[in-house]
């Protein structure tokens, strides 16, 4: 019988002279075939779970197969690109109703895409003692922000 070093010197062994290279061998043994078959998912119902924003844990469980298959077939580009094209579907359904309430008048949903969409702030007006004044939320987040820094640095 031989020890692990003879092995692995034997795995390697090949002329060179010749320009080819040693044939590729893969994991699952020596035999063309070998090792455990790869499950098959099915790329229609990927792009649905990516519609859905599924988490990689919810694709798995809904598949019946580990998280660590979902994360594994992610590195290919194509398996990706299905997940992907279907979560952007997803995200483009999404802006279509919010477009839809929009268009009925829902005036909350108006006032969140203003925001998202067009930039538009709350504008918070206090009442002083000569005239009012009109403060941005930005304006508080920056004083909040000083006051914060200057507190740690004390």
């Amino acid at each position: 019988m031989k020890n692990r070093n003879q092995q692995v010197k034997i795995q390697h062994e090949h002329d060179y002279s010749t320009g080819q290279l040693p044939p590729v061998t893969t994991h699952g043994g020596k035999r063309k075939g070998s090792g455990r078959k790869a499950i098959e998912i099915d790329r229609g119902s990927l792009e649905k779970l990516g519609m859905l924003q599924c988490t990689e844990e919810e694709i798995g469980a809904f598949l019946e197969v580990s998280v660590r298959t979902i994360r594994n077939r992610m590195r290919d580009p194509d398996f990706a690109a299905v997940v992907e094209r279907g979560r952007a579907k997803g995200r483009i359904s999404v802006r279509r109703a919010q477009m839809r309430l929009l268009e009925e008048g829902n005036a909350s949903i108006a006032i969140w895409l203003g925001k998202q969409l067009l930039k538009q702030r709350d504008n918070i007006q206090l009442n002083g003692p000569s005239n009012p004044t009109q403060i941005t939320v930005e304006v508080i987040d920056g004083i909040l922000d000083r006051a914060t820094k200057n507190k740690k640095s004390r």
